[in-house]
């Protein structure tokens, strides 16, 4: 089974999150890759109308694992772009995670994983998790929960 790691990483710390997804994934066998959402002209907010640079494919996986940081409460703009212009993830397993810095789960996690979700059920996909990792002490061991977890869904 070939898994694609798919995020939008502002600061690195959800790449760091999918970096050790892929390593737990690949010690548990399977065939992973990462790939990242980018801006065309960066990360820096310049208004609402983005285009992303060289889309990462999704037809090449069986399953996808989509990662994003929460920005102002949401879905990152770049994600939430990325994933609305896929045409479709009929019957793709997914995972879904969140990075944020603020400490409750209420404060944008919740409802960033709600958009993800909506918008790959509303392409086919077949959601089979969620995680979401707050900036904090605690989040090697919630990074590990969440690979576990996500190891075992494919």
């Amino acid at each position: 089974m070939k898994i694609g790691i798919i995020v939008h990483s502002y600061t690195g710390n959800t790449y760091e999150v999918a970096k050790k997804l892929e390593e737990k994934l690949k010690d548990a066998g399977k065939d992973v890759e990462i790939q990242r959402v980018k801006k065309v002209g960066g990360d820096e907010p310049k208004g609402k109308d983005i285009e992303i640079e060289n889309p990462p494919e999704v037809d090449k996986y069986d399953a996808l694992i989509f990662g994003s940081p929460v920005h102002a409460f949401s879905l990152s703009l770049a994600m939430k772009t990325y994933l609305e212009q896929i045409s479709t993830l009929r019957d793709k397993k997914i995972a879904l995670f969140v990075t944020k810095n603020l400490r409750f789960e209420w404060t944008g996690g919740t409802r960033a994983i709600g958009q993800m979700k909506k918008i790959c059920q509303s392409k086919g996909g077949i959601i089979m998790g969620t995680g979401i990792v707050i900036w904090n002490k605690q989040r090697d061991q919630k990074i590990n929960e969440i690979a576990e977890k996500f190891a075992t869904l494919f």
